[in-house]
């Protein structure tokens, strides 16, 4: 286990219409695009940020993972100082390689991986300084992270042991189970609960904070995605709406209370 948590830090949308994706997310969240100058035969990327502070990426679903079937979809990554042997410790608990580590000039060194369950999300190394954390309730921020997984007692222990996440308050949801939240070092945190049957594969949800969840809701649908569930009321006072954008990416949204 790591001396320290380590959080989930940078989020990414691999999508099937960049241009449309940018609007979309830019009208709803509130992020302010700006291109990346990713070098020479590098993909095109979209850094959205928060004020001077990127939060986010969006890029073109690569070629090879869109003939795999892979739809469009958020990914996060987990902050590690290195790369290698994460992957490596990973491997050893049960997880999977997806893509072996490998650098981005100027960014730093990333792999593909997913855990036991097979829920899919990077690790990286970045090349340059940590970003202080910031609140957790920061509008534009991811404010909650959700795992939806075929063990979460199992995935838990995982996480727990790669990453030094510590287990939380849990919460009794009838015939949907347990939810069981956690921490992921001081303003990251999340829940993970078993998957319902209509969520086909284990997976990662991220909600966005914006200021109200009505507002939000609304810019969803004007903007041509769709509500999933919700806006509903959750412990604690929040307000949470799930979502899906027009290329079918899943998204939550999480305001403070009305």
């Amino acid at each position: 286990m790591p001396e320290s948590p380590m959080p989930f830090f940078w989020y990414e949308l691999m999508t099937t219409d960049l241009d449309a994706a940018e609007a979309f997310y830019t009208a709803v969240v509130g992020w302010t695009a700006q291109p990346f100058d990713a070098g020479p035969g590098m993909p095109r990327y979209i850094v959205m940020n928060v004020g001077e502070r990127g939060v986010a990426g969006l890029m073109t679903l690569p070629e090879d993972a869109a003939k795999m079937g892979m739809p469009p979809a958020w990914l996060g990554y987990i902050h590690t100082k290195d790369v290698d042997a994460s992957t490596k410790s990973l491997t050893a608990a049960g997880g999977t390689v997806h893509r072996e580590p490998g650098d981005i000039p100027g960014v730093g060194r990333f792999a593909v991986v997913a855990d036991p369950q097979g829920a899919t999300f990077m690790l990286m190394q970045p090349s340059g300084p940590d970003q202080p954390a910031v609140p957790a309730t920061t509008p534009g921020h991811i404010g909650w992270h959700e795992l939806y997984t075929s063990d979460w007692k199992a995935a838990f222990d995982f996480y727990a042991g790669q990453f030094g996440w510590t287990k939380g308050d849990s919460m009794d949801m009838g015939p949907m189970g347990t939810y069981q939240t956690f921490g992921a070092g001081p303003e990251s945190g999340g829940g993970m609960m078993n998957k319902p049957e209509q969520i086909p594969v284990p997976v990662w949800q991220f909600y966005f904070n914006v200021p109200a969840i009505d507002a939000a809701a609304k810019r969803v649908t004007d903007n041509g995605g769709k509500i999933l569930m919700g806006p509903m009321e959750v412990p604690g006072g929040s307000w949470i709406v799930q979502c899906q954008d027009p290329q079918g990416a899943h998204f939550a949204l999480m305001a403070p209370g009305r």
